[in-house]
């Protein structure tokens, strides 16, 4: 790229110029001297005939380790049928198995607290055999209910009494009793105590799982938690986990290959006219954006088929564009020209809808707050500026920084501004009361990229690693993770979170790879080759971990996905696999 020297700080270079039956015959004995009556049964009698069958033992222990106890598993599997609906399964699950999901008593408790029976479902509760301070707890629980449903069909004196002679000598709970107070006086209160009227007696039965004993009373759900619960194990014991779909499959144990991360070449965009330094897909994941050394950006919108075309091309900043920014609705899109101005764009029409700039000063940087309206500029004396949306300045203040801001983020709270302060030196200011943190490194920063939660933020330093900060609470940021292998040397080198919960980092390189590492353990598992050139940046889209992007001094943008032959290419394509719309097809890596 440009002669310059390599000593010269990067941050100061921001680009120049069945059930089965065994039939097997020693499954049984031999059997042809036997008597008639002792062979063993035949197994095509009907399923289901009549015959006699031992009832397992209530604690018997099933399982291939032998720690699950058979009467909890089948009333967790008879509570499910119920909570499904499947009633008379449900009935004959318990009937089969001699196990009951629960005890006559807790049965009439239920149905007494379904039926509005409080007076005697409180009779019932002291039959069960609680400790007395569950029993206080239940007791309030049922009560209180029993006080609504009284001031809701115009019994305030009984209210009234059940709150005296009943609530009050539990001595439980009085800052609430003295809420209770106050809905005899305004009934309005109701719903801000959580009485709604519809569903209110299940909702109570629902607390009471909640404090009585599990063993007394089956949760509600708990299959389901327990599957979850499993499923979860998998899905973190799964080192290339980058999954698409929302749900897991309970068929079998879950696992993703290495197949699963972007690595093949599947498109090569060309239509830029130089060094092409910045990419980012939209928050949607139906644009990429890419800006460039010729001064333009470009709008790229992801087809249905997966593939990119030119939506709009950007014109009218007379600089190099450094970055882009994408609006939270991905309604509108800014652009930054090095030490020039910043430029509002609608997505749909391309139309420029504004131009940010200050007299005698350039603009760095840029990003949107997440309310989709406000902006905040970095301007070259090293202070940040505000803009409303009228385009008028609404606020502007300088940190502590030393450094003109060449990148800038902002959590998705607005509440934190993440921007660069002295060379080695990350500020992280508070909007609001405008405390600050730093990030100190021990060599010079050159780029930074936030986690998508803003609990994370992923660092680019002098050396060529890539640091991993947690910044997600008010205490001082923690260094976890450091990432190593790529080149950076003399250029601005970006980086970015991506895959399924953003369980991978990507980086460019100066040797003209694309590089994935493991976030957790910091492992590198992939490097990507094809560019011809030093690559700039790269983004991985949000709503698709098969997609990659990657943007190269080769004047190129790459889209990377899975490792697939036979991609299917668009009918559009010339003889010869290119568009003319400055797009080329591949069936591989190709260079």
């Amino acid at each position: 790229m440009g002669g310059l020297d390599e000593e010269e700080p990067p941050s100061k270079r921001i680009k120049p110029s069945s059930l089965q039956f065994c039939t097997n015959s020693n499954f049984f004995p031999q059997t042809h001297n036997l008597p008639l009556s002792t062979k063993p049964p035949n197994p095509s009698l009907e399923f289901g005939a009549s015959m006699a069958r031992p009832v397992p033992h209530p604690q018997a222990l099933i399982g291939s380790k032998g720690f699950i106890k058979r009467d909890e598993f089948v009333r967790i599997i008879t509570k499910a049928l119920y909570s499904l609906g499947y009633e008379r399964s449900g009935s004959i699950l318990e009937e089969e198995s001699g196990i009951q999901l629960h005890e006559p008593v807790i049965d009439l408790f239920r149905k007494q607290v379904l039926n509005g029976d409080w007076d005697g479902s409180i009779q019932t509760l002291h039959k069960i055999g609680l400790e007395q301070n569950i029993v206080k707890s239940a007791a309030f629980v049922i009560l209180e209910h029993k006080f609504f449903e009284l001031l809701e069909n115009g019994n305030i004196l009984d209210a009234l009494k059940t709150l005296q002679a009943e609530i009050s000598p539990l001595d439980v709970k009085k800052e609430r009793v003295h809420a209770l107070t106050g809905c005899i006086l305004c009934p309005a209160r109701f719903a801000e105590l959580g009485f709604l009227g519809e569903n209110c007696r299940v909702r109570v039965l629902e607390e009471l799982q909640n404090i009585f004993p599990p063993s007394i009373m089956v949760p509600e759900r708990r299959l389901e938690q327990l599957v979850e619960q499993a499923l979860n194990v998998q899905k973190d014991a799964c080192y290339f986990h980058n999954f698409k779909g929302k749900t897991l499959s309970l068929y079998m144990d879950h696992r993703c290959g290495k197949e699963q991360i972007p690595s093949r070449t599947t498109q090569v965009l060309d239509a830029h006219q130089d060094e092409v330094w910045y990419i980012q897909f939209s928050n949607n994941g139906k644009y990429l954006a890419s800006a460039s050394h010729d001064t333009t950006a470009i709008i790229w919108e992801v087809n249905a088929d997966g593939q990119l075309s030119v939506k709009h091309k950007l014109t009218g900043h007379t600089q190099p564009v450094l970055m882009v920014s994408w609006s939270p609705d991905d309604q509108q899109i800014l652009t930054c020209g090095m030490e020039e101005s910043v430029r509002l764009w609608d997505t749909c029409s391309g139309r420029c809808l504004r131009v940010y700039e200050k007299a005698g000063l350039g603009l760095t940087s840029c990003g949107f707050f997440p309310n989709g309206k406000d902006i905040i500029t970095g301007i070259s004396d090293k202070s940040f500026s505000v803009w409303g949306p009228d385009g008028r300045e609404i606020d502007s203040f300088k940190c502590q920084q030393q450094t003109k801001t060449s990148d800038l983020a902002i959590t998705c709270d607005g509440r934190l501004i993440v921007s660069l302060n002295k060379e080695k030196v990350i500020l992280l200011t508070d909007r609001e009361t405008k405390r600050e943190r730093v990030i100190e490194e021990q060599e010079c920063v050159t780029s930074f990229s936030l986690s998508s939660d803003g609990k994370f933020l992923l660092v680019n330093v002098f050396s060529g690693q890539i640091h991993l900060w947690f910044i997600g609470n008010d205490g001082l940021p923690s260094l976890i993770m450091r990432y190593k292998g790529h080149r950076r040397a003399r250029y601005v080198i970006r980086s970015c979170f991506g895959g399924t919960e953003q369980a991978f980092i990507a980086s460019g390189s100066e040797d003209s790879l694309v590089y994935i590492w493991h976030r957790a353990t910091g492992d590198l598992i992939e490097t990507l080759a094809g560019h011809s050139g030093t690559v700039n940046c790269v983004s991985w889209n949000p709503t698709n971990p098969y997609m990659l992007a990657s943007a190269s001094d080769d004047h190129t943008v790459r889209i990377w996905g899975l490792n697939k032959p036979n991609i299917h290419k668009r009918k559009d394509l010339s003889e010869n696999g290119s568009c003319s719309n400055g797009v080329h097809q591949c069936n591989g890596n190709s260079k």
